[in-house]
């Protein structure tokens, strides 16, 4: 989001605008990610169910899937540089460094797959991850090298986790989310 423009949906949390068990699920989330509001849960909570439903499968995504933490924050790094999602970037720039995706890497990751200093592996899900999102499906020569890579359970969550943070990142620059943090 280059432009500021104000959130098209309240990022409130108040108690009474969501409920007590989501703004109380608002109020963890901002302190897990270390900021006053978690505004993508602010504006989430106020739909209860697609909320409920998502918070699990992403949670699966993010934190439980098969993926390296590593390989899932390059995935998602590189979908949010190639939707301009500055909201996605802001909150996994973080979380990767956490992770072990330093600031080095980070700018291979915005370069692409062609960048260099890359593994064969960094390369094969960047590449998928740029058809994936740009093509909407990925090309049999770069799944065939994707699939040196990852086991049949990690290219189906390749696939969705890909998907997951491409709906995200339309979803936020749609709502026109604030940031979550100063900078």
């Amino acid at each position: 989001m280059s432009d500021i423009e104000p959130a098209r949906v309240p990022v409130s949390s108040g108690v009474r605008d969501i409920g007590p068990i989501n703004w109380l699920i608002c109020r963890l989330g901002a302190r897990g990610i270390r900021a006053p509001q978690f505004h993508l849960f602010n504006a989430l909570s106020r739909h209860s169910l697609a909320f409920w439903s998502w918070l699990p499968f992403s949670g699966v995504l993010l934190y439980w899937g098969r993926l390296s933490r590593q390989d899932a924050e390059l995935v998602i790094l590189r979908v949010g540089h190639l939707r301009d999602c500055e909201y996605e970037l802001q909150q996994h720039r973080r979380l990767a460094r956490s992770r072990g995706v330093d600031d080095e890497l980070q700018q291979q990751i915005f370069a692409g797959p062609d960048a260099a200093g890359l593994t064969d592996r960094q390369r094969a899900l960047l590449r998928a991850t740029d058809e994936f999102v740009m093509d909407r499906g990925v090309s049999a020569p770069t799944w065939a090298a994707l699939a040196g890579h990852l086991d049949s359970r990690q290219q189906i969550e390749f696939c969705l986790l890909a998907a997951q943070y491409d709906g995200l990142a339309a979803s936020m620059n749609t709502l026109k989310l604030p940031l979550d943090f100063p900078d």
